[in-house]
């Protein structure tokens, strides 16, 4: 390979951070050339203004200079016309058209809806958390805040306040937090504006715009922080992802699991499939062996038990308890800071419950169920 020809490989194998997919694919990268140890690159960016301009910029620069032999680079940035910008979306699309549900029975990607009763059981730290840590291992994952009276994943990741999706045409980039592609109401609102008010036509409208409009590309695992109880958007998500899988997330106290039993019940009307329990805010117990049992115990199992089923042979189905998540300050710190605890405090016993969680999530395989499968007759 000429060296220009090895700069455009360097250039061409940088990733581009909201779309994940490298420049050289997309077709950014325009003029390469070489004269003795100078590196000339030119590339195109979707749009004027990208959030991620000036780490593309950076990232050609450095891919360029670590090629042998050069010493100096020069970036020019450009922009997409909007006959490049259409060709980029349809490849992205991959043939499938604007507005079209890309998580239906036939999609790759499992979809997992974190549900509760009641507020207040840290139903958002857990989904916060568990994306995180599912992203760790290696999984593309995506999060949806479907909690919209009630958002706070924003900031539960440290997303700061005004940023919003990169729109290229009609198609919507999600930010991306630790790896984890999220979208929130939040994203969408005014500076210092904090409420929503909003009835069951504009929240059926809001969450599938968020599963159609807003382009995660291939994902793993789309996790889906509900808001808390049985009300308009579990009944529209549970039209949207009749398929999805649930886990409920409960506190040991009898007044909690009471009540997120019937989200799970709910669920399963629609035909999703309850896959387990998080009990969260168990025991906690200090240095000294002392222990904090603020809320009790045995509620994450009663529920757990009460969702078990009976199928038609009379054989019974269990719903496991996933994950018992204890008190803890540095998973309240974490959220309030928005540094997730699975990455700043691996040690803390509520990280390892979810951690743990994320591993039990990630080597459950997806049911086959309603599913149908490409087959190839020869």
């Amino acid at each position: 390979m000429t060296l220009d020809d090895q700069v455009r490989a360097a250039v061409s194998a940088v990733t581009d951070p909201e779309l994940r997919r490298p420049i050289g694919e997309l077709d950014m990268v325009r003029e390469v050339s070489v004269d003795g140890t100078s590196a000339h690159v030119g590339i195109v960016l979707t749009i004027v203004g990208c959030p991620m301009a000036r780490r593309i910029e950076q990232d050609v620069r450095d891919a360029a200079a670590s090629v042998s032999g050069i010493s100096e680079v020069a970036v020019d940035v450009g922009v997409m016309t909007p006959d490049e910008r259409r060709a980029l979306t349809e490849k992205l699309r991959d043939g499938r058209p604007a507005r079209q549900m890309p998580f239906g029975p036939d999609s790759l990607t499992r979809v997992i809806l974190v549900t509760s009763g009641k507020g207040g059981v840290g139903k958002s730290t857990v989904t916060a958390n568990l994306a995180v840590a599912l992203a760790e291992q290696g999984l593309r994952v995506g999060l949806v805040d479907a909690d919209v009276h009630g958002f706070s994943i924003p900031g539960l990741l440290g997303i700061a306040p005004g940023t919003q999706p990169t729109r290229i045409d009609d198609m919507m980039l999600p930010p991306v937090a630790y790896d984890v592609k999220t979208i929130s109401i939040g994203m969408f609102l005014a500076e210092g504006e904090s409420l929503v008010a909003w009835r069951g036509p504009m929240l059926h409208r809001t969450i599938n715009q968020f599963l159609t409009d807003v382009f995660f590309g291939d994902l793993d695992v789309l996790l889906i922080d509900m808001p808390p109880g049985t009300g308009d958007i579990a009944i529209s998500v549970g039209q949207l992802l009749p398929g999805a899988e649930v886990i409920v997330v409960t506190t040991p106290q009898p007044a909690a699991s009471e009540v997120a039993i019937r989200s799970g019940l709910v669920a399963r009307r629609t035909g999703q499939r309850v896959i387990g329990v998080v009990e969260n805010m168990t025991p906690y117990t200090l240095p000294d062996g002392t222990v904090i049992d603020l809320f009790g115990s045995g509620g994450g199992a009663e529920v757990a038990a009460a969702l078990g089923t009976t199928a038609d042979d009379g054989a019974r189905q269990d719903v496991p308890l996933l994950a018992s998540v204890p008190l803890s300050p540095a998973l309240r710190l974490g959220g309030d800071t928005g540094r997730p605890v699975v990455l700043d405090h691996p040690e803390d016993p509520a990280a390892r419950a979810i951690i743990d969680l994320a591993r039990t999530v990630a080597h459950r395989g997806r049911g086959l169920a309603g599913r149908s499968l490409p087959m190839r007759l020869t």
